[in-house]
């Protein structure tokens, strides 16, 4: 299956957008091919982005990555962020939004290999409802409520 991050990035963005407020994305630098301006990065490797209309030129959240130019301390810049860099979106005004989990690229490679040769879904047995054992019926107690008229 195709990775689910870039539908959800575009609905939380259209969603944000619908309820008049700015959406921003937390993007992690340290993954591979992240392109944004590196002055600004925060010393956990985060950067937070406003992706509103207004802050961005030629915005396109695309099925494998984000890239807008943008204007940072008055110079132009062309980011480009990959959907699997991406650590949330959410509302400026409200805080309201979504985060994903990031996956190691070892871990994505292996993903991404696994999709392209899939054989069928991948099924595991569960214990059959019927074969467990009966739990022993409770004893119903009397209430302590009494009708009043």
């Amino acid at each position: 299956m195709t990775p689910k991050e870039p539908y959800l990035i575009r609905a939380f963005h259209q969603w944000i957008l619908d309820n008049d407020c700015t959406p921003y994305l937390v993007v992690d630098t340290f993954q591979p091919n992240v392109s944004v301006p590196t002055q600004f990065i925060q010393p956990d490797g985060q950067i937070t982005l406003n992706i509103a209309p207004e802050a961005t030129g030629n915005l396109s959240l695309g099925d494998s990555a984000i890239e807008f130019s943008a204007r940072f301390g008055g110079q132009p810049h062309h980011l480009f962020i990959p959907c699997y860099a991406v650590l949330a979106i959410f509302a400026k005004e409200t805080g309201d939004g979504t985060g994903f989990t990031i996956m190691p690229a070892d871990e994505r490679a292996e993903a991404l290999n696994e999709d392209s040769g899939s054989q069928g879904p991948k099924l595991q047995a569960v214990q059959d409802i019927a074969q467990e054992k009966p739990k022993e019926k409770e004893k119903k107690k009397a209430s302590h409520l009494s009708v009043v008229k």
